[in-house]
């Protein structure tokens, strides 16, 4: 819900980055991977009763994240490249909150309720890629894309301020969760309906 006005004023910036380290001969992948790691240093330390750190490499993730990408289109999005991206995302946003269980056994059923909302809303996500690629739907972002992006109400601006609360304010992790997880819950709810009726109206056409 947040990306749309996030995203400009972050772009500029980590477009600039990117130019650089292009000249630099640095590759998208590679940012891919190290922030990878960053994201799983991250769990580590949330899992060990360090949320602080573990936000701070989970903000070096994000904004590796945002950078590999805007590296990617120096050259070209890829097929490649796309896929993981949105894996490794995937991995590390379930994987923060399952450290918090291990950090807390208080925090477990909750946070099993986050990642099951995770589910729904990831795969409402990518299921609707797949089958848009199909009937060749234009894209739904201004930036290139490797696959077809579908919003809602909970995006990654809202996942990266509930995980950004959850270390500030760890004892507040089970309230956080369950409104966090009735949101994507709702996300996953209006993305099955847009792209339900999306795709019948292509199929019509």
């Amino acid at each position: 819900m947040l990306d749309h006005v996030t995203r400009p004023l972050v772009d500029p910036l980590l477009n600039k980055m990117a130019a650089t380290l292009h000249r630099s001969k640095v590759r998208a992948d590679q940012v891919t991977f190290v922030a990878f790691i960053a994201g799983l240093l991250a769990m580590i330390l949330i899992a060990l009763g360090q949320p602080l750190l573990g936000l701070a490499l989970f903000a070096l993730n994000r904004t590796l994240d945002g950078l590999d990408g805007a590296l990617a289109r120096c050259v070209r999005p890829t097929m490649a490249g796309g896929y993981l991206d949105i894996v490794f995302d995937f991995i590390i946003y379930a994987g923060v909150v399952f450290s918090f269980a291990l950090f807390d056994e208080s925090f477990a059923l909750v946070a099993a309720f986050v990642i099951f909302s995770f589910i729904g809303t990831g795969s409402s996500f990518l299921a609707m890629a797949i089958f848009a690629d199909r009937v060749q739907l234009a894209p739904a972002t201004p930036q290139p894309k490797s696959f077809y992006f579908l919003g809602g109400l909970t995006e990654g601006t809202e996942t990266l301020l509930f995980i950004a609360a959850i270390c500030l304010m760890p004892g507040f992790f089970n309230l956080f969760g369950v409104i966090f997880g009735l949101m994507c819950c709702l996300t996953t709810y209006t993305r099955i309906h847009q792209s339900y009726h999306t795709l019948k109206a292509a199929e019509a056409q």
